[in-house]
């Protein structure tokens, strides 16, 4: 990559670093990571349903994964925090691989691999809320022991730096994947598979790092909020709002863009918070909000609102009369 490609990346992960060095309340710092949390799962879902065109129902697979795996070798194993965030993220990557393996290797895409990894969410559900070694339906609770070894820190600003750093490493990916030859590979396969077969792109190996990768970044991000709330059950780290809320965010900034996943992410979040807000706390407005945001940009903003920005730019290009 170029320091052209870079200084976007840096310029934008500057802005997200000093934001909480602005006197923000502790509810908006908050309101900051879980924004940047749901920003790194969407920027994962972005690399197989974006940049893939394999629309994923069932990210929570991940998600969950992650969370359940960083919790679980904390307080079974005592494993260090650092360590327990990666094993998480690792295995994430090979739930991935699995799940990406079974469903491609059968000829599944579209709607079909859609519910397929949705319905692998579901059963992880059941299966976390009955295990006994996941704390069942009462779920798990993290010690609080603030300190660096446990990822836990008293001046919750050192969080959002984490966080930052996370999204940091997943905007590079992403920008990475614009500029490599395996990028390209993976938007020929989602443009045209039998196409790109024909062109000796190995679609299968293609689609399996690409699973591979976005579950290991959705992972991530749920190892970090596990270490943020410190709490988890089933329905947190496999429901389906968090897959919904990775589909959400990428499409409704810009799907198959390195930044859409983090403007969509903090434009739907900002929405939901200001319409909690403004409505006194109905239950449920904020997810009304959500679908007809996605409404209005399925029907006038297809490629979301980068697009939006560039599709306006163009406009400008075009001389009057031509």
């Amino acid at each position: 990559m170029s320091a052209r490609d870079l200084a976007p990346v840096l310029l934008v992960l500057g802005v997200l670093a000093a934001l909480p060095f602005l006197g923000l309340s502790g509810s908006l710092l908050n309101f900051l990571v879980t924004t940047l949390i749901i920003a790194l799962a969407g920027l994962g879902w972005n690399v197989l349903g974006g940049f893939g065109g394999q629309y994923s129902f069932g990210h929570a697979a991940f998600f969950g994964t992650g969370a359940y795996a960083t919790a679980i070798l904390q307080m079974k194993l005592g494993w260090n925090a650092w360590s327990a965030l990666g094993a998480g993220i690792g295995l994430g990557a090979l739930v991935g691989l699995a799940i990406g393996f079974l469903s491609f290797r059968a000829g599944l895409r579209g709607s079909y691999f859609a519910l397929v990894t949705l319905a692998f969410a579901e059963v992880f559900r059941i299966l976390a809320n009955a295990a006994d070694f996941t704390g069942g339906a009462a779920g798990l609770l993290l010690p609080l022991r603030p300190g660096l070894a446990t990822l836990q820190f008293a001046d919750r600003r050192l969080f959002v730096l984490l966080v930052v750093a996370f999204v940091g490493v997943a905007l590079l990916a992403s920008r990475w994947l614009e500029r490599s030859r395996f990028g390209a590979h993976l938007i020929a396969v989602r443009e045209n598979e039998e196409a790109a077969r024909a062109l000796g792109v190995d679609a299968l190996s293609v689609k399996l790092r690409a699973i591979a990768l976005s579950a290991a970044i959705t992972a991530a991000a749920g190892g970090l909020y596990v270490q943020y709330f410190l709490y988890l059950d089933a329905g947190v780290a496999y429901g389906t709002w968090i897959s919904v809320e990775a589909l959400l965010a990428p499409i409704v900034g810009g799907i198959g863009t390195a930044f859409g996943p983090l403007v969509g992410a903090l434009a739907l979040q900002g929405l939901g918070e200001l319409t909690k807000h403004l409505a006194g706390g109905v239950p449920g407005v904020d997810l009304v909000v959500f679908g007809a945001c996605l409404i209005a940009v399925i029907a006038f903003a297809p490629q979301g609102l980068l697009g939006l920005r560039r599709r306006k730019r163009k406009a400008r290009a075009v001389p009057v009369g031509a």
